[in-house]
Formats: C-alpha cells, structure tokens, sequence
C-alpha cells in the first residue's frame, strides 16, 4: 500500500481525529483539525511536516469531514497561526456560523470547542482539487448526518472520516437522537463506499488501510447487529463517549460517576430513551463494561483512562 508523495497521514490517537496533510506546490491542504484540547499539539505536528517538505510555504486551507469536536477542534488555532481559509459541508453551515453548540453536540455531550469562522462549503457531490488530485464529495449520512467523505477515482483513494474505519465505524448518533432515518442512512453510505473505485482508505480515526472488501464486511456486521438491536448503538455510543470525556478530563472520582452521567444531556437521554436504567445502575453497568474492556482502571477512589489521550 502507497501512498502518492503529495499525501501525508498524521495519525493521531484517542480525542483526536487523523490529520491529513495534502501537498500542492509550495502550500497544503489539511483535512480534519483535531480536538481543541490537542490544538497545541496539532499546530507542532502540521508545522513540522510543512517544514520538512521542501519548498512548502505553509497551510492554506482546513477541509473538514464533518462538524464533531474531534475534527474541528483545531480549526480555530490553525486558522490563527497560518491564516488559512476553513471549508465545511454544506449541511454544517448554519451549525457552524451561528455556533450552536447544541447540534454541534458540544453542550450535549459536554465536551470542548473553539468557534472558528468558515470561508467556503463543499456540497455532496462537489468536485475540487488538493494534493495535485482531483477529488469528489459524497455524502455520507449516518455517524453524522451531514458528514462527507472525499473520493479520488484516479488513484482510487478515500478520505472516509468517520464513516468507515477499518474495524468499524462512527457512533450513530442520528439513531440515538432520536433520528429514525439514522441506520438507513448508515447502511446507504456503506453502500455507497462499496460501490466507488476504492483501493486506500485514509479513515478518520487508525492507520490508512487497503483490505477495503474486508473493512467494509465488518461494517456491515456491525450494522446488522445494531439493526437488529438498536439499543446496542446506545450502550456502544455511551461506552465510546464516556471514554472520551474521560480522557479529557484525565481523571474522575467514583462516587460521582452518578451524578457525572446525568450531568451530561447525551448519556442521560441514551439511558432514559434506550436503556431503562436506574441512575446508580447505569453507573455501575458502565463502570463494570470498561473495567472488563479494560478501558479503565480505579486507584484510590478515582476512575482513570488506561490509554493516552
């Protein structure tokens, strides 16, 4: 598996999403900006690989898959130190340009972000240039109901976001808002990965890879599961999102987990819609998942993250 020169991955762990670095005669093009916690970090890595490509003068523009803290997070920092311009879809704009932090799902989920201001939108099916190639926005509703991936049919490439990795794919959270069209939506994007010339998939989150066939299998076992079981995106969505927080917050006391959970609008709502639980149950049934998925561990009466952020 190779990648062309013009294209460089910045693979990125947990709270940030990948950086993908893009090359264009002596500037570049970034898709995806991290969490807003990583912003430092972010603008360290993107300016050290501008450095290292000879004859590259410095970023001129973010492009972004979809609107989740974890990919924009970065924009507003970036934005800053390079003055680059920041391109969104079409369907985030109102989101974006009013900072509604409500469907950004930064005060549902109460994690962090920084407003940035966009220059420009992409539309499903918009063609546009970056890394000497040319590229096509499809829509790919599902993990996000506006997110979009970018195809490169002549090298046969996919920036998939969070609509496919290669053991998975993003929480749905259209299905846990309470959006009915969420499950079909993820199933018409997987189908619509299928069906594209796809030989490299540069996800959202973990390593480029090229067993597409076997990655998108996966997938949709994973989809059939959900959609048999639809309260099983609840308590995966719980799971990942209260892992994320966590590592955001780098600590949390176990006693108050409790009350902690029901801080939050997204956990609180994914247990009173889909779970039934009680608000010490539903403490202790996901403190018992991440102890057993070891994800977790307790030290002097603290619940800690077991992976680095």
């Amino acid at each position: 598996m190779r990648l062309p020169d013009s294209i460089q991955v910045i693979e990125r762990g947990w709270l940030s999403s990948n950086n993908v670095l893009l090359f264009d005669g002596d500037s570049a093009t970034l898709v995806d900006a991290g969490y807003v916690g990583h912003a430092p970090q972010t603008l360290s890595l993107v300016k050290s690989a501008l450095a290292a490509r000879r004859g590259s003068t410095g970023l001129a523009r973010i492009i972004n898959t979809h609107s989740h803290s974890d990919h924009i997070g970065g924009n507003a920092s970036l934005q800053a130190a390079f003055g680059c311009r920041i391109v969104i879809p079409a369907g985030i704009e109102r989101m974006v340009a009013e900072w509604d932090t409500d469907a950004l799902l930064l005060d549902q989920a109460k994690q962090q972000g920084e407003r940035f201001a966009h220059d420009e939108v992409i539309e499903p099916d918009g063609a546009f240039e970056m890394g000497g190639l040319a590229w096509k926005a499809h829509a790919a509703p599902g993990h996000d109901m506006n997110a979009l991936i970018y195809h490169c049919a002549e090298r046969r490439i996919l920036i998939s976001g969070d609509a496919l990795w290669q053991d998975g794919f993003g929480i749905i959270f259209g299905e846990l808002m309470g959006d009915q069209d969420a499950l079909p939506a993820t199933r018409r994007t997987l189908e619509t990965i299928a069906s594209l010339p796809v030989d490299i998939v540069i996800p959202g989150h973990g390593p480029a890879f090229d067993d597409v066939e076997g990655a998108l299998a996966r997938a949709f076992r994973r989809l059939d599961s959900f959609e048999a079981d639809p309260t099983r995106v609840g308590r995966n969505a719980v799971r990942a999102c209260f892992t994320f927080n966590l590592l955001d917050l780098q600590r949390l006391k176990e006693d108050e987990l409790p009350g902690y959970l029901k801080s939050v609008p997204f956990f609180h709502n994914v247990k009173m819609r889909m779970l039934g639980f009680s608000d010490d149950d539903f403490a202790s049934w996901l403190l018992g998942e991440l102890l057993r998925s070891r994800s977790i561990e307790l030290r002097d009466g603290w619940i800690y993250p077991t992976i680095a952020p």
